[in-house]
């Protein structure tokens, strides 16, 4: 690697990181849905990389475009702020909209009873809030399958979109430098290590932080942690809105 190479990729990953820790957007979201949710660390792992892959992949695929079509650099970073626009209104909408469910859900969580009839007659009855787990037994000759369903939310596909919609903008002029130069290494080499940085402290920053989070007893404000989470991802968009982190 000459020294140009160097000085770019080293160039590129201070950058990656410097704009992934500023943007409170690119992991707080991730900790407060995978408290509220319950999600496993494996989950958390995935779903941090999806969407840092979709983040970091949407600027890199209009970036290549650019490059190709020779569009200015000034028309990408303007198409790159319109971006940024759309995705921080997307943040503000989606956790105004999941803290008012969240809130909703905790002030009707209270206790109540399902009854339930089996195809043979037979009636059970069990009380349960929704603030926690439950479960209730079915008969496995019903002709039903009773093996455990898991629901998939369309939430963390919600957040994948944004973060598609959501740009690195440091990244197009980066990429522009080496390509005005018709220096493929370098656009692939700055490419790279902009991405792998990015999604790499994406995912340190979550996994440290919702270790933490853990340790926090909540207890009295647990039905209250949906809500909590969507005030916090409201939040990370007015910061992205308003105060252009």
């Amino acid at each position: 690697m000459n020294s140009e190479m160097y000085i770019l990729s080293l160039t590129a990953a201070s950058i990656a990181l410097v704009h992934t820790l500023f943007g409170p957007d690119h992991y707080l979201p991730f900790v407060v849905l995978a408290r509220a949710r319950k999600w496993s660390k494996a989950r958390t792992v995935w779903m941090t990389i999806l969407c840092g892959i979709g983040h970091v992949g949407s600027s890199v695929l209009i970036g290549f475009i650019g490059i190709t079509a020779g569009i200015a650099l000034s028309k990408l970073n303007y198409f790159e702020s319109v971006r940024a626009n759309i995705a921080g209104w997307l943040f503000i909408g989606f956790g105004l909209f999941y803290a008012l469910w969240g809130l909703r859900r905790a002030i009707k969580n209270k206790p109540h009873t399902h009854a339930h009839y089996h195809l043979r007659g037979k009636k059970h009855v069990h009380e349960h809030t929704h603030s926690s787990e439950h479960t209730h037994v079915h008969e496995k000759d019903e002709g039903v399958n009773s093996d455990k369903i898991e629901y998939k939310t369309l939430t963390p596909w919600v957040l994948f979109v944004i973060f598609v919609f959501g740009p690195c903008e440091p990244l197009i002029p980066l990429v522009m430098f080496p390509a005005m130069r018709h220096n493929l290494m370098g656009v692939l080499s700055v490419t790279t290590v902009f991405s792998v940085v990015t999604i790499l402290t994406m995912l340190l920053v979550v996994l440290l932080l919702s270790s933490g989070l853990q340790l926090v007893k909540i207890d009295k404000l647990e039905k209250f942690t949906h809500a909590l989470a969507g005030s916090t991802i409201f939040l990370s968009g007015v910061a992205i809105q308003f105060l252009g982190l």
